[in-house]
């Protein structure tokens, strides 16, 4: 679904350019680093219990000045370890600077004196509740929808916006109440836009200003779907006898188009196999009785007539 139509993209709200961007951030292998952090523990150990067996006190002194140099340095380091699950990255911060961010899954190390951020960057579903708003023809309808959405840039998630699954929140209700108002639930011309008769394009659309509406956070928009749509109660009645007047019409329209072509057959068959000839006042007899049988809600109950054709 395209999200740079021009003019789809005409009444979407401007959002303000992002400050920052995701860049990867400098991150090795963890296991030569647990390694090395494993042997430093060691050795800060071998030290103390060196000091501990001596009795020299420059040298015990030392030794213990040693060992926990050695194990400090060594908890420092392994305090650079991380855990990154698939489906998961890391914001990783150097005294409120921003550093970059790991996306490779498995066991990373980075500078230890860095913060890091876990954040998901799974496809997630929000799904709005049952809004009541005001259509373009001014009747009230309740809506839903339901949105697909994942993060795609983990830097403006966490930097741009406070919490971004709220603002995905928000944002998807407001986009979706603009939409309702945006168009009628029925349109009453032939061409227009309707939300009930042209699903697929409105629901278009919706992706089109959430995805605005959301690029500030680095959001992607996957799909959005409208999940309920209705007449609130207080009109549903009314606007279920105007769709069924419609529904109603419009059959008779098709009968009685399919009447007239039925009539028009039997006279053209009856002139061209010269079964009979009719004047223009028993042709208008004719199409008359036709008329009535076609188009009558009832069966037709028949009449025979003993006369003449006048009569």
């Amino acid at each position: 679904m395209s999200v740079t139509d021009p003019a789809a993209t005409a009444d979407v709200p401007e959002m303000p350019a992002p400050r920052v961007r995701e860049v990867a951030a400098h991150s090795i292998g963890g296991g030569l680093a647990l390694l090395l952090g494993l042997v430093g523990l060691g050795a800060a150990v071998a030290l103390l219990a060196g000091a501990a067996g001596t009795s020299a006190a420059g040298a015990k002194a030392g030794l213990i000045v040693g060992g926990v140099l050695v194990f400090l340095a060594a908890v420092i380091a392994m305090r650079g370890l991380n855990t990154v699950a698939p489906g998961e990255a890391r914001v990783v911060q150097l005294f409120g600077r921003y550093r970059g961010t790991i996306r490779q899954d498995g066991l990373r190390w980075v500078n230890p004196f860095t913060s890091r951020t876990r954040i998901s960057t799974r496809v997630r579903n929000h799904e709005t509740a049952v809004l009541k708003v005001n259509d373009a023809y001014g009747n009230p309808i309740e809506l839903a929808a339901v949105v697909v959405w994942k993060v795609q840039d983990t830097a403006q998630a966490v930097f741009e916006v406070d919490d971004y699954t709220e603002f995905v929140a928000t944002q998807t209700e407001t986009a979706v109440r603009h939409i309702a108002i945006e168009y009628p639930y029925d349109a009453h011309e032939e061409d227009a836009l309707s939300l009930r008769g042209n699903a697929e394009e409105i629901t278009e659309k919706l992706a089109v200003e959430l995805q605005a509406r959301v690029e500030a956070a680095g959001v992607h928009i996957v799909e959005s779907r409208f999940t309920h749509l209705a007449y609130a109660p207080e009109i549903a009645s009314a606007m279920l006898q105007r769709q069924q007047a419609g529904a109603v019409v419009a059959a008779r329209r098709q009968i009685v188009d399919g009447a007239v072509g039925m009539v028009e057959e039997a006279l053209a068959r009856i002139a061209e196999r010269d079964i009979v000839e009719l004047d223009e006042e028993r042709k208008a007899a004719m199409v008359s009785n036709l008329m009535v049988v076609l188009c009558g809600d009832r069966a037709p109950q028949p009449v025979l007539n003993t006369g003449s054709l006048y009569q």
